[in-house]
């Protein structure tokens, strides 16, 4: 860290600055203590807090990592999330980072145990800590591996780094950093609950191949879009973990949970009057029968995960009403489009919506929303809908 960036006037000068950080570097930095590239990580973290965190973004004397360490952290609008699941006296955030998690859990616990290898971070960390007065968060520039192995807290959180110095970018548990599945055993004993937060993109049946003892899985979408898997693990559990979806919105959260290995069949039938779009967390859960059997609704096929019936019900996700159902083929579709934008979605559908948009000469936007899917007799079909919610 470099204390002259906190200084009144670079301060200012960093919340002010509105042009490209392009044309920071060529013109050089203004002040003598200071670097041109500190300057630029300081105004590039700032915006990019703006949205991802606003409470550090509005809070003046912040100091901010490297880019990559912003990109890494939760959103505060997570980190709420996260911290709603757990409670006790300690927590260790064994891989602290930025700290936006241990700020959060710092409203639920009375002793938040902040570990962060890179001693920069860590410095950054407990420097912005102090400025919230966050006085129950303890900042420990060590590998909190060794923390969590060695010492007991009622919580142990852990968020693996997913960049592996060989392999670059990586979503399997046993390439991150830490290796959590290979110290799994050790770990349990030392807490009641070990929250481990991974990447979206893990596949749920992997992941509890290597997280033996989970019993909730948390699959956290922020406006439709999944940010995060959040594990809970206790030592010696035994059965199925519940499968818990939430996309968190400005108004509302949509929740749906489940069994994992829970059955059901689904119903099909062809397009009726309204269609169901599951958000994006139940998408990734792959409860598709089971979202026919719970809401009552029809399957449009096997593999068109868009579900239809006769009544408007309340549904997490997207709500269409059907306008019009068009055989896909090339009369009835010059026949029927006779607008020049909307908004094209396919599923179960050979052709990309960009190909759709060229081919049928269609431009992004507007009111009208084209679904171009595969019904439960193999017929392409388009779904011509106006949205309903």
């Amino acid at each position: 860290m470099n204390p002259e960036i906190l200084k009144e006037e670079v301060q200012n000068f960093i919340q002010n600055y509105s042009q490209p950080t392009a044309t920071l570097a060529f013109a050089g930095s203004p002040f003598e203590n200071i670097t041109v590239q500190e300057l630029i990580v300081q105004i590039e973290g700032r915006r990019k807090a703006e949205k991802k965190l606003p409470t550090w973004f509005q809070t003046s004397q912040i100091y901010y990592p490297k880019k990559l360490n912003i990109e890494q952290t939760s959103s505060e609008i997570t980190a709420q999330y996260k911290a709603s699941l757990v409670s006790g006296d300690s927590i260790a955030d064994i891989t602290g980072g930025f700290g936006v998690d241990s700020f959060y859990f710092s409203e639920k616990f009375k002793e938040i145990s902040h570990f962060e290898i890179d001693t920069e971070l860590s410095a950054i960390a407990a420097h912005n800590f102090l400025i919230f007065k966050k006085n129950t968060i303890s900042c420990f520039a060590e590998n909190g591996l060794q923390a969590a192995i060695n010492d007991e807290f009622d919580i142990i959180y852990v968020d693996p780094s997913r960049r592996h110095d060989e392999k670059g970018k990586v979503f399997f548990l046993k390439d991150c950093q830490p290796n959590i599945p290979e110290n799994l055993e050790e770990i349990l004993r030392n807490c009641n609950v070990l929250m481990i937060k991974t990447s979206p993109m893990l596949d749920i049946a992997i992941g509890l191949k290597d997280l033996q003892y989970t019993f909730e899985i948390h699959i956290v979408a922020v406006e439709n879009e999944v940010k995060e898997l959040i594990w809970l693990l206790r030592e010696e559990f035994k059965g199925n973990p519940t499968i818990k979806t939430i996309n968190l919105k400005k108004l509302h959260s949509e929740k749906f949970e489940f069994n994992y290995n829970d059955e059901a069949e689904a119903n099909y039938s062809h397009p009726e009057k309204f269609l169901y779009e599951p958000n994006a967390a139940i998408l990734k859960s792959g409860a598709f029968d089971l979202v026919s059997h719970r809401f009552k609704l029809n399957k449009l096929h096997k593999h068109t995960h868009l579900y239809t019936n006769k009544t408007l019900i309340d549904f997490p996700g997207r709500t269409f009403e059907i306008e019009k159902i068009v055989p896909y083929s090339k009369m009835e579709m010059k026949r029927a489009i006779n607008f020049p934008k909307a908004n094209i979605a396919t599923r179960n559908f050979p052709e990309s919506v960009e190909s759709l948009q060229k081919k049928w000469k269609i431009k992004d936007g507007g009111d009208i929303y084209l679904f171009f899917i595969t019904d439960m007799d193999n017929k392409k079909k388009l779904l011509i809908c106006s949205k309903v919610s």
